[in-house]
């Protein structure tokens, strides 16, 4: 079994990992800022541009699978903004700008590259149904062939969720009911919340451009909470919502087509991920949310210990320089830990160079949707 230990040695949070490879030392973050952080990657500006992924489905994935998506990069045209390149690819507002935190997300420039976090280390829970990662703020559908068991197509949604002091509640639920233009009877303390900011609401908002649910929502079994999509596109991503759960229009209308009800969903929040592709180990770590106190450096090697026990792979060796920084900067992209694994910074270098498909929208029309 393996055990996890935190002490502290010459001023560095020393985690061990007993029974790995040693001890894996995750440096504080202001520390690693002091040393400096990894660099980003610098993709050839001269490269061809390739076909984009499709990184929101994937059919017939093995359960063994722990990794989907690839990483991305595009270069950007000047009025490109992270609103509208978010939306393109199928990201959400606060992922893109933790994987390209030195970026202007308003205004990256002319031939800036932007990394696209377009690939995800799936949760460590059952494959069935709806899963949600609220620190990751993404949404997975499981949809499994009752001829494969061991094998499941998996589509997945960046989403906007309850902001502090109306967080999404964790747990399990199911879909209880489906509605087309539904009807939002805003409850009484969110029409307080909205009165003392200056914007009052009716206690009936009506189908229709103005209501906040959108054209679908799915009823869940929490009393109060529904996934439904939204009126402001740009709130995907980020934490604005009074609990509940929103996608894009696009996206909540395709997967309302697909979702029984019944289907169990599962709402978890794992800040950290470890998993496994092609023999080497990654780790994604995201910003937790604000009312988690935990410490990430702790959770990072618990999620280390339970890969490297899962993998059976005590002797796997593990660079604490790509952990550290990892931990540190957030930037919710699985990067490889592996001490014969190339850098994090090696790793994003071979980022698949892909064509800039977004639509030109200048700064003050996507200033205008933004929240």
């Amino acid at each position: 079994m393996l055990r996890v230990i935190r002490t502290t040695l010459l001023g560095s949070l020393a985690v061990c990992v007993v029974g790995a490879a040693g001890c894996v030392f995750v440096v504080p973050p202001d520390e690693l800022a002091e040393r400096g952080a990894v660099a980003a990657a610098e993709p050839d500006p001269s490269a061809p541009r390739m076909a984009p992924l499709d990184t929101l489905h994937f059919a017939d994935v093995s359960d063994s699978t722990e990794i989907i998506g690839a990483v991305q990069v595009i270069f950007t045209r000047y009025e490109n903004t992270f609103v509208a390149i978010a939306r393109e690819y199928g990201l959400g507002n606060d992922a893109l700008r933790r994987a390209n935190p030195s970026v202007d997300h308003w205004l990256p420039g002319e031939g800036t590259p932007v990394y696209l976090p377009t690939s995800s280390i799936l949760p460590q829970v059952p494959r069935e149904g709806i899963v949600v990662n609220l620190p990751s703020m993404r949404l997975y559908y499981f949809e499994r062939d009752g001829d494969d068991a061991d094998r499941a197509s998996i589509t997945t949604y960046p989403i906007g969720i309850g902001r502090e002091g109306w967080a999404t509640p964790l747990g399990e639920a199911k879909v209880t009911d489906k509605i087309v233009d539904p009807t939002w009877y805003p409850p009484a303390s969110v029409r307080q919340d909205h009165a003392e900011r200056g914007d009052p609401l009716p206690p009936v908002v009506p189908p229709g451009p103005d209501n906040p649910l959108g054209r679908h929502a799915m009823v869940l079994s929490l009393p109060g909470y529904l996934i439904h999509g939204t009126n402001r596109p740009a709130g995907v991503g980020l934490r604005v919502s009074a609990g509940c759960i929103r996608l894009y229009p696009e996206h909540i209308e395709a997967l309302f087509e697909r979702v029984p009800r019944g289907t169990p969903v599962r709402i978890v929040n794992e800040p950290v991920l470890a998993g496994w592709h092609d023999g080497e180990l990654y780790l994604e770590a995201h910003a937790p949310l604000e009312e988690d106190g935990r410490d990430l450096a702790e959770a990072a090697a618990d999620a280390i210990a339970k890969a490297l026990e899962r993998a059976g792979r005590p002797d796997y060796e593990i660079d604490a320089e790509a952990v550290a920084a990892i931990v540190a900067e957030q930037r919710g992209i699985p990067l490889p830990i592996g001490r014969e694994s190339p850098s994090p910074v090696e790793y994003l270098a071979t980022a698949r160079i892909v064509e800039n498909t977004v639509e030109m929208q200048s700064a003050e029309t996507a200033a205008a949707l933004d929240l």
